[in-house]
């Protein structure tokens, strides 16, 4: 069991734990830290009334370099606390490492530089190596190589495709179409739309392997994607979308060690289902598909945005224009079949319910505008941007799991500066009133968390601010800057637990350890940069199959009927790392120039 004295550190005069003292204060800041002109807001708790001030010192020497007077937030309680106040530092800019202090508590140290986030989309890339498969260089093996068996599709079931390559989706050992599409599109994107190009450095050849090669490490990743997408695309009117099923959850091993049976023997191949646009599965539990435009809008968006990463490289010039046909014969299939293609599940009632297309036939059709100039895909991106409109999680208190992905609409933005200003103003609405909506759900706590906690919460905080910086970018409007500070600080350890959502992140900060990842339990060994499922409502833990803590939760008062989240390998919940959100994620902190 781990003790507040040592992880949230500081504790007080009396020396109790947080497990032993509800009324202890406790201080809560971005723990990577800021930049010089970004809005700096603490918040600080207890059970008793807080002091009038705070204090920021300096860490080498202890100088205060500010003194600020706490603002209360009246009637705002979380936990076992009645008493929240922010404490704003933002007059403090110049670069260094300091903390806050209030009477004895402190909060954790923290940078101020002009570049506190640069190294962030560098750092979630080691998770994203970490999920391969076919070769995974962190564990420096060779898995799933048979995959897979085809089952839907238009030749006999238990056909052999090769499906080698792509992401493990999060602690499991399953592969998607629908997440992997996403990450892959959202990376390229990340990697268009930074500026400084030397952000994203070299550290990693093609395979993952620590050797340059000349290329940005995230363009190596985004293009491990690629492959494997071409792969599900195998002819003009095919395209796959899943391996293997929940018979996966079948026990802890290593991908390399695969053991379960999906019908041609253990560890042989897995099931590869084919995009119909139908109702599938194999046993009881039958998705709700109703075409595979949710699929193929996101798949052309990748394509396309490789395309445009690589047109104009001699050497890549083949690939680039082999990725753009394939994301025209994939968008057409989108247009022939309207609807969502959902994940399958075999025995369990869990699966990926998106229910959500036009968004990405927008996205899709934006893309393949930016790289062909062609003129009909701006008439369809105008009209799956009137068809997506604002459907989207924001401002609900409950959805279906993945029902509204990817979770915040890249097609508005990017369609954006390719409209007149009159539907300009449209884009920007959808992207205003969603926000607003989340606006409104944050007062209900004090650290102004827009989100409804449901399963994966932390990839809605993260779409959340992500469209908050993008309407600035597509606007000028600087309204939401707190707002959106205040979700990505959430991300970095602003939040009731005090501890960044992911794994290895930052450096002498709290941070996920006993995540639900096999390689991690198995081999005792840890992967820098995973973002965590992130808070559920207390309700959702008690609901779900097989979830649970395995030791006197250390984090007890700080949970609250709002928000649990349990930093504990049982709890797949709120502590597993997903490849999808990750990726998101280096979408999120590339937006900082």
């Amino acid at each position: 069991m781990r003790i507040f004295v040592v992880l949230i550190g500081l504790l007080f005069a009396s020396g109790a734990s947080a497990e032993d003292s509800p009324t202890s204060l406790y201080v809560r800041v971005n723990q990577v830290g800021y930049r010089s002109s970004d809005q700096k807001i603490a918040v600080a708790f207890s059970s008793n009334q807080l002091p009038g001030s705070f204090r920021v010192l300096k860490v080498e020497d202890g100088e205060i370099v500010h003194r600020g007077v706490i603002k209360p937030l009246p009637g705002e309680r979380w936990g076992a606390f009645d008493n929240h106040a922010e404490l704003d530092f933002s007059k403090v800019k110049q670069p260094g490492k300091y903390f806050v202090q209030i009477g004895d508590a402190k909060s954790f140290a923290f940078a101020i530089s002009a570049d506190a986030y640069a190294q962030l989309p560098d750092q979630l890339l080691e998770f994203m190596r970490q999920q391969r498969c076919g070769y995974n260089p962190w564990l420096d093996a060779v898995c799933h190589s048979f995959d897979g068996r085809t089952a839907f599709g238009p030749m006999t079931n238990g056909t052999f495709l090769d499906c080698d390559g792509g992401w493990h989706d999060a602690g499991d050992l399953l592969k998607y179409l629908l997440t992997s599409g996403n990450a892959t599109a959202q990376m390229l994107l990340a990697f268009q739309l930074q500026k400084d190009k030397s952000v994203f450095s070299d550290r990693c050849n093609a395979l993952g392997q620590a050797t340059l090669n000349g290329i940005p490490d995230i363009l190596d990743e985004a293009k491990w994607g690629l492959d494997w997408m071409l792969k599900l695309h195998p002819a003009p009117d095919q395209l796959f979308h899943q391996i293997a099923d929940d018979r996966d959850h079948s026990g802890w091993r290593l991908p390399q060690n695969e053991t379960v049976d999906y019908g041609w023997g253990k560890g042989k191949e897995r099931v590869v289902y084919f995009a119909d646009g139908k109702p599938q599965g194999l046993k009881e539990y039958k998705s709700e598909s109703t075409g595979v435009a949710n699929l193929a809008g996101r798949y052309a968006a990748a394509m396309a945005l490789a395309y445009q990463t690589w047109k104009d490289d001699p050497r890549m010039k083949a690939f680039a224009e082999k990725c753009l046909f394939a994301g025209r014969e994939v968008y057409e299939l989108g247009l022939a079949k309207e609807g969502v293609q959902q994940g399958n599940s075999y025995g369990a009632p869990y699966r990926y319910a998106e229910t959500t297309w036009a968004d990405d036939m927008e996205w899709g059709a934006a893309e393949l505008f930016r790289a062909t100039g062609e003129k009909r895909f701006l008439k369809d991106a105008k009209r799956y941007a009137e068809l997506a409109n604002t459907d989207n999680w924001m401002g609900k208190e409950q959805t279906g799991h993945y029902q509204y992905y990817p979770f915040m609409n890249v097609g508005h933005f990017r369609f954006y500066d390719l409209v007149d200003k009159k539907f300009q103003k449209i884009l920007a609405g959808y992207y205003r009133e969603g926000i607003e909506q989340c606006v409104e759900m944050s007062k209900k706590n004090p650290y102004r968390a827009g989100v409804p906690f449901i399963w994966c919460s932390n990839n809605l905080m993260t779409a959340l601010a992500t469209q908050c910086l993008l309407y600035e970018r597509m606007t000028g409007d600087t309204t939401y800057r707190e707002f959106a500070s205040k979700q990505y600080d959430w991300l970095l350890g602003r939040n009731p637990w005090g501890t960044s959502m992911f794994t290895d992140i930052p450096d002498g900060g709290e941070f996920p350890v006993d995540v639900h990842l096999m390689p991690n339990k198995l081999l005792k060994r840890t992967v820098r940069g995973g973002l965590v499922d992130g808070p559920v409502y207390e309700r959702i833990f008690k609901s779900l199959k097989g979830v649970s803590i395995t030791e006197p939760d250390p984090f007890a008062l700080f949970q609250d009927e709002r928000a649990v989240y349990h930093d504990d390998i049982k709890d797949y919940s709120s502590n597993e790392p997903t490849m999808d959100g990750t990726a998101s994620a280096i979408l999120l902190w590339a937006l900082f120039d």
